[in-house]
């Protein structure tokens, strides 16, 4: 694979020209070496298998990648023509393993092989006259047109790997062994494995968008943790000792597994790792493309649900308490071992990017400071289902590429494998897959007695709770007002000569309004009947963002992240404690404030009358009241006799705000002309609701 040896490109330094020309080399090689993995298949009737019953048949994946590029170089409007309409449909979408139990019986009618390939050739034409008449200009960013490039590049690397795992999962007399690199031949027993100690330190993980190599937008942003000091496997685990645990039952005793493992490996009836093999003669292995006696030195390839199972095992066995390692844990290590990125190797520091072997190799042969294999060999499970930095952010042309795996069932490998090549290959590659998942993966082991703390940074998607986001916070993506803010703005200038300690918000929402009014307040109650609505800005308090995905049109969503400290509230969050509490039925702690806020609350309620009747009470003597209200009291169907207003009585009618007055006046004086503020209702991008909340100013009688 020596003519094949690349690294991802530097695409911040150089000159413009020799740069287009690297660009176009790694093309070319990236296309090569993609092509020539698909010779270890025994003829072209192969290419109509399936690997894995979940996924397309293997010829998708040879279609998929160059359409891939295709459709991406449309939809940024870098070309503007198709190659093929049929094929580029037919192969745009692959199938997600995201079930192990949910069988695609999806029929697809494939082209021939042939055909597919002829379509290679043609879309191999198009990228080279795309390169060539492209300008470049330095450095390449995400609005940089070999941005795209390097997109379909990348993209086309990882289907390399991920498609090497489906031809090994083929009937063996389907694929031809030595046409892909030379598999390695260091086999033996497995060598005594040991925990070294890691010494803790502060993390920062992510990584800056100004860095040199291309990535995939979970990597960028930025999260801090503390990784307190642990030990580790010096080693991978290898098959020798992962034997141990099949030998002892282990896949028999549900104890050692999570509830979601056993599931897995009941309906599997699995009893040892997908790519063992047993016979009469003893154990074998199968990797990409032959089958070899097993080699016990090298290290196990597993999915999640075994690895935690293994750790699990050990625990109870030795008494102490093992685990996967975290995110950060691996990174703590990589930082402990010296480990430089792609752009600091002279030699590759491990079995990684195709330069050493075409497989695996001993656990104990790619010393990397005083461990093994921190980088390369096969990759590592973690601890750590995927999410987001702070300040992540979708690319626009792949914006499907990492949220889906958002979702707390996509966990973090780390460190790359034999077949880890370009952004894999680097120290900030984010891959994940569902747990019961197979990759060339494996795993190390920790010893820590610190409970484990996961961070969960979903995506929020339900409905209601995302257009209170955006309804709350949408001015930060462009919407042209804000009621929330206006509010916040009307209340200050109401109280701006008063003593105002203690503020209630008796309808926080997702939390504008009380982080509007946090810097200029001692202390804010901010409450809310609904706990999916009052959890969010509590998270935005805690962590410093929230993500949620809204209604663009019909099946087009956005993905939103929004950031505390971008919007110039994030100093006053302290004074703010977001509580759940039911607005019909207050408790009486909530008393003693000198400002009330209650924005659109009264069309929420069951009785407003009962409420108007008692707020007073919760106020100090000189209080502020400030109502806000649509005066929608058919939306949640409130009793007639509850409703302050909005009827004819006597003949007569009888205005909300006539209602409103006449059960204050007793306590209250109206201050102020009562002012209409906008408030929009989201639905969709293009579709919202717009509605009128009169605001009333109330000052309590001394």
């Amino acid at each position: 694979m020596q003519n094949l040896k690349t690294k991802t490109v530097n695409l911040n330094e150089g000159i413009s020209e020799s740069k287009k020309i690297e660009i176009r080399d790694y093309f070319l090689k990236t296309w090569e070496v993609d092509e020539k993995m698909y010779t270890q298949l025994v003829d072209d009737t192969a290419f109509n298998l399936r690997g894995d019953p979940l996924r397309h048949v293997i010829l998708f994946y040879l279609g998929h990648t160059a359409v891939f590029f295709i459709n991406k170089l449309l939809l940024a409007k870098i070309i503007d023509t198709r190659v093929n309409p049929v094929f580029e449909s037919i192969f745009a979408i692959g199938v997600d393993e995201m079930s192990w139990d949910d069988l695609d019986d999806r029929h697809y009618d494939w082209p021939s092989v042939s055909a597919v390939r002829l379509y290679r050739e043609e879309v191999k034409k198009t990228i080279l006259e795309v390169i060539d008449r492209t300008p470049l200009n330095l450095p390449v960013d995400w609005e940089n047109p070999f941005w795209i490039i390097l997109m379909g590049i990348e993209h086309e690397r990882i289907h390399l790997e991920t498609s090497s795992v489906l031809i090994r999962q083929l009937p063996i007399d389907k694929v031809v062994g030595g046409r892909f690199g030379q598999v390695c031949e260091e086999r033996g027993d497995a060598p005594v494995n040991a925990f070294l100690p890691v010494p803790g330190a502060e993390m920062k993980l992510g990584k800056p968008m100004d860095h040199p190599f291309y990535g995939w937008d979970n990597e960028y942003g930025s999260r801090v943790e503390q990784v307190e000091d642990f030990r580790a496997t010096q080693m991978l685990v290898s098959n020798g000792e992962y034997l141990r645990f099949v030998e002892d039952g282990g896949y028999d005793v549900e104890d050692y597994w999570t509830e979601e493992g056993w599931n897995w490996r009941s309906f599997r009836q699995s009893q040892m790792p997908l790519f063992w093999r047993k016979s009469e003669h003893g154990y074998v292995l199968r990797l990409v493309a032959e089958e070899i006696p097993m080699p016990w030195s090298w290290p196990v390839e597993v999915n999640y649900l075994e690895a935690k199972a293994y750790c699990n095992w050990l625990s109870a066995r030795e008494g102490n308490t093992y685990r996967l390692p975290t995110e950060a844990e691996w990174y703590r290590l990589a930082e402990h071992c010296n480990i430089s990125d792609a752009e600091g190797w002279n030699a590759v520091p491990g079995n990684i990017n195709l330069e050493e072997y075409a497989s695996p190799c001993p656990v104990d042969k790619f010393k990397q400071g005083d461990f093994y294999d921190v980088s390369g060999n096969v990759w590592q499970w973690t601890e750590t289902p995927i999410t987001g930095f702070a300040g992540f952010r979708v690319h626009p042309l792949y914006d499907d590429f990492s949220t889906p795996t958002f979702d707390g069932k996509h966990n973090l490998i780390k460190g790359g494998s034999w077949i880890s090549t370009g952004n894999e290959a680097t120290l900030h590659a984010r891959y994940a897959f569902r747990r019961h998942f197979y990759q060339h993966a494996g795993f190390r082991v920790v010893e820590s007695e610190r409970p484990l703390v996961i961070e969960n940074d979903e995506y929020e998607m339900d409905p209601e709770v995302a257009n209170s986001c955006e309804n709350n916070w949408g001015d930060l993506f462009g919407a042209k007002s804000n009621f929330h803010n206006d509010l916040a703005a009307l209340a200050l200038a109401a109280v701006k000569d008063r003593e105002v300690t203690e503020v209630l918000d008796l309808n926080a929402d997702t939390g504008r309004l009380a982080f509007e009014l946090a810097p200029y307040f001692s202390h804010i109650t901010a409450l809310d009947f609904s706990a999916r609505f009052i959890r969010m800005p509590i998270q935005l308090q805690e962590k410093g963002f929230v993500r949620y995905i809204v209604k663009e049109e019909d099946e087009l969503v956005l993905y939103r992240e929004l950031l505390l400290a971008e919007t110039g509230l994030a100093a006053g969050k302290e004074p703010i404690l977001f509580m759940q509490e039911n607005a019909n039925n207050i408790k009486p702690i909530y008393t003693g404030y000198d400002l009330i806020i209650v924005p659109n609350l009264l069309e929420e309620l069951i009785n407003p009358i009962a409420f108007l009747e008692h707020i007073h009470e919760r106020l100090n003597e000189g209080g502020t009241l400030i109502l806000a209200s649509t005066y929608d009291w058919e939306t949640n169907a409130i009793a007639k006799e509850h409703r302050p207003g909005g009827f004819k009585r006597d003949g007569e009618p009888v205005t909300s705000l006539e209602g409103i007055q006449a059960i204050l006046e007793h306590h209250f004086v109206l201050e102020k002309l009562p002012v209409d503020l906008t408030c929009t209702l989201r639905k969709s991008a293009r579709c919202s609701e717009v509605r009128l909340s009169e605001v009333t100013v109330w000052r309590k009688k001394s």
